[in-house]
């Protein structure tokens, strides 16, 4: 099996299963750019912190829903060890912009976990103050199957990178773009944005929802000042060809606020829905 290739880890036999995973894993980019460490896959110290860098923050300086979301994937309290696990909903509501964090600490709780669904939700904090609350987040999961368990932990290193108001956005680092029908894409499936069942991982997806719900907002308002104040994300479907179109439609509210609805669809795969996604933006002074 070459290195790059997409193979569902379902398909996979219990003897090569944890070797398959492990490439699959340390292969994927959204946690490991972003800086996220997993508890009970990986050997790496970190776990439930985020440090904050200037391309997880929008351009009045507060933090974007993306990353938020990336590093609390809500998955239902199924982790990779026992499940195949896939995200169904994905909420987070923005309390604090967190413009002044150095960094981010997760309290996860796993609020109910069943044979095939779980529910979970986590509190956002400042790592620095705890009682000081950035978001809230909440989120379901189902499995898709189970593993064959003695799971042994892998070194799964973050990538190493230096905060610099010159990084490149998110959107670039996945490789999303708009194309000439104003549209923003994520392109054909690879490896590096692939889960271990072969379907677009929910990190580039997020990614690429916010970009092109920010691009809506900014033009119905006329300005790039805008902050995420509420997210939901419903998974409808596995995306597995690509690429992958971002639709949107923006609506005016009161007090300065915006709501953007996006809708991914697998241009591949005879334009299936994948994922659908509502916004709510406040207008920054």
């Amino acid at each position: 099996m070459a290195d790059d290739e997409l193979v569902d880890i379902r398909t996979v036999s219990p003897e090569e299963y944890w070797k398959v995973f492990e490439r699959k894993w340390t292969s994927l980019l959204s946690y490991r750019y972003l800086g996220r460490v997993n508890r009970g896959l990986d050997t790496n110290p970190g776990a439930e912190f985020m440090r904050l860098r200037h391309d997880m923050r929008n351009p009045v300086g507060g933090i974007m829903v993306a990353p938020l979301c990336i590093f609390c994937p809500e998955a239902g309290g199924m982790n990779d060890d026992e499940y195949v696990p896939n995200p169904v909903i994905a909420s987070m509501q923005v309390l604090d912009d967190a413009r002044d964090v150095r960094a981010l600490r997760s309290l996860p709780e796993t609020v109910r976990l069943g044979r095939q669904m779980g529910f979970s939700r986590t509190l956002i904090v400042d790592a620095d103050d705890e009682a000081r609350v950035i978001a809230i987040s909440e989120g379901m999961g189902v499995s898709l199957g189970g593993t064959p368990g003695s799971y042994e932990k892998v070194d799964n290193p973050p990538i190493a990178i230096e905060d610099s108001p010159d990084l490149p956005p998110l959107w670039e680092v996945f490789n999303a773009s708009k194309g000439d029908d104003a549209a923003w894409r994520l392109p054909t499936l690879s490896i590096e944005m692939a889960s271990p069942d072969a379907a677009l991982h929910l990190g580039p997806q997020h990614i690429v929802l916010e970009t092109a719900a920010v691009d809506a907002a900014a033009a119905m308002t006329g300005t790039d000042r805008l902050q995420v104040q509420s997210y939901h994300c419903q998974f409808a479907a596995r995306g597995k060809v690509g690429p992958f179109r971002a639709s949107t439609e923006a609506y005016a509210g009161t007090e300065g606020r915006v709501g953007v609805r996006v809708i991914l669809n697998d241009e591949g795969n005879e334009d299936r829905p994948v994922t659908t996604a509502a916004f709510v933006f406040g207008v920054v002074p």
